[in-house]
């Protein structure tokens, strides 16, 4: 009688890795790309409603003026003297994106136009106040 061996036992099962890596990058690569970024200003603001309110597309860079006069910008509070290098900072890194000053309703006029003065110093034509629109 003759013996038969059988290796069948003996293989390793293996699964390649590399098709999956590569999908599992792609779809990395799709989220990072896809990704929209929202900027804030720094502090949450009672904005007056207006009739004639619009959405802004381009507001990229975001100042806001606290109910006590208090300016913030990128998410930190600076003195009104100081917008105009934060903005002119910002302004270099998205040259093309207007500023969106968000006034509370309780602010000071001439804390809102002091700041609209800093950003006009820093080289920025489109200027825009964010209000709720009446519905």
């Amino acid at each position: 009688m003759k013996r038969r061996y059988s290796n069948e036992g003996n293989d390793e099962a293996a699964i390649d890795m590399t098709p999956m890596l590569d999908i599992v990058f792609i779809m990395l690569i799709f989220f990072i790309v896809t990704t929209s970024f929202v900027k804030e200003a720094g502090i949450d603001v009672n904005r007056p409603s207006a009739n004639t309110a619009q959405t802004v597309s381009k507001g990229n860079i975001m100042v806001a003026v606290g109910p006590a006069g208090d300016v913030w910008v990128d998410k930190r509070r600076v003195e009104v003297g100081a917008v105009r290098a934060n903005i002119e900072r910002l302004r270099a890194e998205s040259p093309e994106g207007a500023v969106v000053i968000q006034a509370d309703q309780e602010a000071s006029a001439g804390v809102v136009v002091d700041v609209m003065d800093q950003i006009k110093m820093a080289g920025v034509d489109s200027i825009s106040i964010a209000a709720k629109s009446k519905d």
